[in-house]
């Protein structure tokens, strides 16, 4: 049995949010957006009625996933992530992620390749722990892929790693500074073989810059 519209209010606590009043009592709450071409009088059928439910809670679904998107940038996965924490279902959850997308609000590699740039200029690791990262954050192998092959080769990121840290160990001696180093690139994710040849060298050009004099008879 079709229901008359009796009041449109926007809500109190959240104007975005509009009251529908169906014969004269509350019946249900729309997005402002969704309940946007209703009007006093108007019918409304149980079937037009399920119809803007279902509409709302696609609304809603976008617009925490904006909120959600509003603290930094996040991958597909995240979102997804979030939207299934909060009890959406799956169709819910993939037009979500799709409209985000058709909006330009989400892309895997935009995100991986930010992740990995703030990575090398702030917290720079091994290309193998940035996988894992990236792994993590949902993002697909073949993104991945694509992403690392545009950063620097590992041996460079190794150096620029070390150098990084370097500098905190000013003052402490050659077997000290090669120990802690050696420990930090490795917990970075480089492997022995990529972080042996560089504790000298590092050692030797940060002592350099100190204008500290070189121990000629440390082991090396």
């Amino acid at each position: 049995m079709d229901k008359e519209i009796t009041a449109l209010k926007a809500q109190v606590k959240n104007p975005e949010r509009i009251s529908v009043f169906l014969d004269g009592e509350f019946s249900f709450g729309l997005a402002r957006i969704v309940a946007a071409w209703l009007t006093i009088g108007q019918r409304l059928s149980d079937e037009d009625i399920l119809r803007l439910r279902e509409q709302d809670t696609y609304e809603v679904a976008y617009q925490r996933a904006l909120h959600f998107l509003s603290y930094r940038p996040r991958s597909v996965g995240e979102v997804l992530r979030k939207l299934n924490e909060q009890g959406y279902s799956q169709a819910v959850m993939d037009a979500t992620t799709q409209r985000l997308k058709d909006n330009g609000y989400v892309s895997d590699e935009q995100f991986a390749r930010g992740w990995v740039e703030s990575r090398n200029a702030f917290r720079p690791r091994s290309k193998r722990m940035l996988a894992v990262e990236l792994r993590q954050k949902g993002i697909e192998d073949e993104v991945i892929e694509q992403v690392l092959t545009e950063t620097a080769d590992e041996d460079s990121l190794a150096y620029q790693t070390a150098l990084k840290y370097a500098h905190r160990l000013s003052g402490v001696d050659w077997e000290t500074f090669r120990k802690r180093l050696g420990a930090y690139l490795m917990r970075r994710g480089f492997s022995y073989g990529t972080v042996n040849p560089l504790l000298r060298q590092v050692w030797e050009e940060t002592r350099s810059e100190d204008g500290s004099n070189l121990t000629q008879n440390e082991d090396g």
